[in-house]
């Protein structure tokens, strides 16, 4: 009997060590920009409190434009990294590399610009998340930016748990400035419904692609649906079964250390793979590329 109990515990043990995890990152702060609701400051606040109440080390990958350019924005920041998340790096202005308009030459030199900034907040890392997620359209970006990184010591921030969280967001926004009153619950059902879509289908990738489960990388944003629901989510993800790691632990896994061949990389990082094995179209990909899309049209059924 000893030696079954034994054996369970081992089992059980061996089958806590690979469960199913998820770090929580966070694009485009933090932004000054006023919302319906909540100030930036109040935002922010909330985001931080949200993180500290489930005890989650989260990172922040901070488009300096939007608010750490100035002192009222780079206080907001700062509060993140004195908190103990890791502070990473998004660009000045959020350009897309994939834009004809757009060159290596400027895109690297919004990343220096705003390492000056991110450089002095506590919790900084020399990590760097492409806007749009997107590497560029021409061999010569995709290769120009990976010699960049290299050269410069930058981890690609990938994302594997790609979310739609910032529709939501405009639609959130547009319905209470429409009506300041307005019955959001609706919105907030389908935020966590998307979260919990997404989160199911890029585990079911990650295994048909790696044959297990990875540490997911989830991709939120500095916005109000977060500033509101993020307590929500996070409690969703552990009702869910999934341990909350660190960016910094979830990055240590092999699935990060080698880019896909693709020429495009674009959105997960996971769909990236399946598109450099040939993977195409498989069932489901259609609620992974469309931007919310679903959700916003059921919210119009209301």
């Amino acid at each position: 009997m000893k030696k079954i109990c034994s054996a369970l515990a081992l089992y059980a043990a061996a089958m806590a060590a690979h469960a199913q995890s998820v770090a929580f990152t966070f694009d485009d702060g933090p932004r000054l920009a006023e919302t319906p609701l909540l100030s930036p400051q109040q935002r922010n606040q909330a985001l931080l409190d949200a993180l500290a109440a489930h005890k989650v080390s989260a990172a922040l990958f901070v488009t300096c434009g939007n608010g750490a350019d100035r002192p009222a924005g780079y206080a907001l920041a700062q509060a993140w990294g004195q908190a103990g998340h890791a502070i990473g790096n998004h660009t000045m202005t959020h350009l897309d590399l994939n834009s004809a308009k757009v060159t290596l030459a400027q895109y690297q030199q919004e990343i220096s610009d705003c390492d000056r900034i991110t450089a002095t907040l506590p919790g900084y890392q020399k990590w760097f998340r492409f806007t749009f997620l997107r590497e560029g359209n021409t061999p010569e970006k995709r290769d120009g930016m990976r010699a960049f990184l290299a050269q410069r010591g930058y981890r690609n921030a990938y994302v594997s748990l790609d979310t739609s969280d910032w529709r939501l967001d405009e639609k959130l926004n547009e319905v209470l400035r429409a009506n300041a009153g307005a019955d959001v619950a609706p919105i907030r059902k389908a935020y966590l419904s998307h979260l919990r879509q997404r989160a199911q289908a890029y585990r079911d990738l990650s295994r048909q692609l790696e044959g297990r489960d990875i540490p997911q990388v989830i991709l939120l944003h500095h916005n109000l649906i977060n500033a509101l629901w993020l307590n929500d989510a996070i409690q969703q993800f552990k009702d869910m079964g999934w341990t909350i790691i660190t960016p910094a632990q979830a990055f240590a896994d092999s699935v990060y250390q080698q880019p896909p061949d693709k020429l495009v990389a674009g959105q997960s990082l996971l769909l990236s793979i399946a598109r450099s094995k040939g993977l195409g179209k498989f069932p489901g990909w259609e609620r992974l590329v469309d931007d919310g899309d679903f959700e916003i049209e059921a919210l119009k059924a209301e």
